[in-house]
């Protein structure tokens, strides 16, 4: 098992705050379908085994309904809240963000996030639209409900729009990303503005995309650094300043997925996956909201 001490680096957002680079998601394999109020005890013991593990970036979103089981694993832990870094999303309820936030708060048994984000820009209708939600998150930070804001899923012409009003530049812009999704335009507009990066859906590749075109090269650099190749694909991205988000109910996983913590990928094998992974486009999340813009 991964020593569980093996620190998880950190990355410096535009706004001086750090945000730890390997999150355990609540999204995904835990997304809630039936009642919100019905605590799912598997998820809490899982986000505890987690933090037990050391990840302290923990990553939820008002529409996975999974902020209850996120807010009593955070009490249960007994971690201090200044230990750990939490991230919430808003879309459901984006006509009301500071209710929403307030909301989510309440339910994450929190006074404040680390990091909130627009969970899509789907909900706009207008250019205006985002702009002003974004406005709103700029309030909410300003009342110290969240350290840091940003978006997600949006594309350049979304963040292009909320950069012509935005009196703070977004943090951050969570994405799928990975080897057949490289989003190599949005993320060169990302560096030329200070906006980090940060991945779901990293794995997709062994998750949901076999058999694909690096499947060779990541199996043998699995054997060359002793790890998984879901281990291989988090490094990828960290390797280039990108937050992985990855999640699993298994214990043994969780604690594998550490050991991205402990090496590093060559600049050519980067590169490597990089090139073989452009021969194929694949899509694992919102295929009904994206058009082929997003294959740059």
């Amino acid at each position: 098992m991964a020593n569980i001490h093996t620190p998880i680096p950190a990355l410096k957002l535009n706004d001086g705050t750090s945000i730890p680079v390997l999150s355990y998601g609540t999204g995904t394999a835990w997304y809630k379908t039936g009642e919100e109020s019905k605590i799912d005890r598997a998820l809490v013991e899982s986000i505890k085994t987690a933090i037990k593990l050391g990840y302290t970036h923990l990553d939820g979103a008002e529409v996975y309904k999974t902020e209850p089981e996120l807010g009593l694993a955070i009490k249960e832990s007994g971690v201090p809240r200044e230990k750990l870094y939490i991230t919430t999303k808003v879309i459901v309820n984006i006509a009301d963000i500071e209710g929403a936030i307030k909301n989510s708060l309440k339910k994450l048994q929190l006074d404040y996030v680390d990091l909130y984000l627009i969970h899509s820009p789907f909900f706009a209708k207008s250019d205006a639209e985002l702009q002003s939600a974004w406005a709103t998150l700029e309030k909410v930070q300003a009342a110290g409900l969240a350290k840091s804001i940003g978006v997600s899923n949006y594309l350049v012409p979304h963040l292009e729009a909320t950069l012509k009003t935005a009196k703070v530049v977004p943090a951050i812009n969570q994405i799928e990303f990975h080897p057949y999704l490289q989003h190599t335009e949005l993320l060169n507009f990302h560096k030329q503005h200070g906006i980090a990066t940060s991945a779901y859906g990293p794995l997709t590749p062994i998750t949901k995309a076999k058999p694909g075109p690096i499947d060779g090269y990541l199996a043998a650099l699995a054997k060359k650094y002793a790890v998984s190749e879901g281990e291989v694909l988090l490094r990828w991205a960290i390797d280039q300043d990108i937050v992985a988000i990855t999640t699993s109910s298994k214990e043994q996983r969780l604690s594998d997925y550490l050991r991205a913590a402990t090496f590093k990928l060559t600049p050519v094998e980067i590169k490597e996956i990089k090139e073989k992974g452009e021969e194929k486009h694949f899509r694992g999340f919102w295929n009904d909201k994206f058009e082929e813009s997003d294959r740059s």
